[in-house]
């Protein structure tokens, strides 16, 4: 074949590009610093994140990505032949073929918006997968057949839940909550308390570090030190937060997608919902691994959740598969 195939999990937090014939030969951070005067790319994934909150006037670091969707489209554009030029060397012949894994929740104006960002990065031919589809197969989950499999797919700008039936979608809902807002609560919380200003990177720290859904007891409530500058005197200043504190602070945006999972739990066909009670819900993204989530999951939907190995990967695994196997899964995805 003359020219490449890549499937690309384009995230808020993090895009992981898949190569045929060789897997995933990238995954890094959806972050991209530019030159205010010209409007150039200075650094894109790894590098650029490094520099979020720490730039000076005349470079600005940001995600392109916001909720799962194109907030920026220039930017996203760069960032698409970033790693368009990464994964096929910089100077390709033939334009390659790319499949892009979309949120479920996404209108036709974003899909639009990813589909005219791939053309202008490089790509010749645009397949579209929806994620908790790709979520699904990279599971290891058998699409194909007449029984109910539910999947929810947290990540860092969304998350979705969907019930997958012969190959495609039966009932699905997607909320614009996911790592990042877990943050924001995590931000707000230690701002309104003890009156310190934190940056998102520190935030997501602590609740890598310490997180958790559900309260712990014991040695389980761990401390951590939390640098950042007073609210008042705008000194820099240091404050220790507990796991306990972490699980009020971030109820909220839990409580939000608990409420979508129950949505999709209430829409779908009493055969499905049996099939759904024997097999469980699988878990994927990288929000499901916070400590405990699919405790709290299970608790409050009587239904058993379970994390798959290695969630950050799922749909760009599943995507991935899809694409080898392109005739097999021809139901399965749209083609732009």
């Amino acid at each position: 074949m003359l020219f490449k195939r890549l499937a690309i999990d384009l995230g808020t937090a993090n895009s992981v590009v898949y190569l045929q014939g060789k897997g995933i030969v990238l995954n890094e951070p959806s972050v991209v610093a530019i030159s205010v005067s010209d409007r150039k790319v200075v650094a894109v994934g790894n590098e650029a994140k490094e520099m979020l909150g720490r730039t000076p006037e005349n470079i600005t670091a940001s995600r392109p990505m916001r909720e799962g969707v194109i907030a920026d489209y220039q930017v996203t554009e760069a960032m698409l032949r970033y790693f368009l030029q990464k994964a096929c060397g910089r100077s390709f012949l033939f334009r390659p073929e790319v499949m892009i894994a979309v949120p479920a929740g996404c209108t036709q104006v974003e899909k639009r918006a990813v589909e005219g960002a791939a053309l202008s990065a490089g790509a010749r031919t645009i397949y579209m997968i929806h994620e908790p589809l790709a979520a699904a197969v990279g599971a290891g989950i058998p699409i194909a057949e007449p029984s109910g499999n539910m999947v929810i797919d947290c990540g860092g700008g969304a998350s979705e839940s969907a019930v997958i039936s012969l190959g495609g979608v039966v009932v699905a809902k997607s909320v614009r909550v996911g790592g990042n807002k877990i943050d924001d609560a995590l931000a707000n919380y230690v701002r309104k308390k003890y009156g310190l200003l934190i940056g998102e990177t520190t935030a997501e720290d602590v609740k890598i570090k310490i997180g958790s859904a559900l309260k712990v007891n014991g040695d389980k409530n761990k401390n951590i030190e939390l640098k950042g500058r007073d609210n008042i005197s705008g000194l820099p200043r240091k404050v220790e937060i507990t796991t306990n504190e972490v699980v009020e602070a971030i109820h909220q945006p839990l409580s939000q997608i608990i409420n979508m999972v129950k949505s999709v739990l209430e829409e779908i066909p009493p055969e499905l919902a049996s099939d759904i009670i024997d097999k469980g819900i699988v878990m994927s993204g990288g929000t499901s691994l916070l400590s405990q989530f699919d405790k709290l999951l299970t608790k409050e939907t009587g239904v058993p959740c379970h994390v798959i190995d290695e969630p950050m990967l799922a749909v760009i695994k599943g995507a991935g598969i899809v694409l080898e196997n392109l005739e097999t899964f021809k139901r399965s995805i749209t083609r732009r």
